[in-house]
């Protein structure tokens, strides 16, 4: 994390948001590009301009859940409630529930004029983060706890160690 952080040089608390969502084991592989994209080093490219309606903020890339809930009732028609079983069918794995789901959301994409290509490609997208995401809200609570932190321990280090000692002060494994 600190090394993805040090790459990321976050300048505002929505950078640490999204760190916070990427650094699981599925969306930790898009960390590279989406630095590489934060700092212009590398092009941002949308398969669809639902995309970039919605993943502006995050370099064209699905970071929170809600981007991919956001995209699925753009792209496919889904209603936000098709969308939060599609969210938690991905979430939760479920391999029968997903099936029907990626059935529903390739004709709701050819019903609104997507190529059967490019709907199979965001589809991919979308499967392979969104087993592993967080929602924004949740994500943004862990970013600001971590931010707090970091802060009191970079310049109140005397005191940050004493409130971490006396925390802990019942668990002599963990001083």
């Amino acid at each position: 994390m600190r090394d993805a952080l040090r790459g990321l040089r976050p300048e505002r608390l929505e950078d640490l948001i999204a760190m916070v969502s990427l650094y699981r084991p599925g969306p930790m592989e898009l960390i590279p590009d989406f630095i590489q994209r934060k700092h212009g080093r590398s092009r941002i490219t949308y398969e669809h301009p639902a995309m970039e309606k919605f993943t502006r903020e995050t370099y064209g890339i699905m970071v929170y859940q809600e981007q991919i809930m956001q995209i699925a009732s753009e792209m496919a028609g889904f209603t936000m409630g098709e969308a939060d079983i599609l969210r938690r069918a991905m979430g939760k794995k479920d391999r029968e529930l997903m099936a029907k789901q990626r059935e529903k959301f390739l004709g709701g994409c050819r019903e609104r004029g997507t190529t059967p290509a490019k709907a199979e490609r965001v589809w991919e997208l979308m499967e392979k983060f969104a087993g592993y995401g967080f929602n924004k809200s949740h994500a943004a609570a862990y970013g600001l706890v971590a931010y707090q932190t970091a802060y009191f321990k970079a310049n109140y280090p005397v005191e940050f160690t004493a409130a971490l000692l006396t925390s802990e002060m019942g668990d002599t494994d963990k001083m």
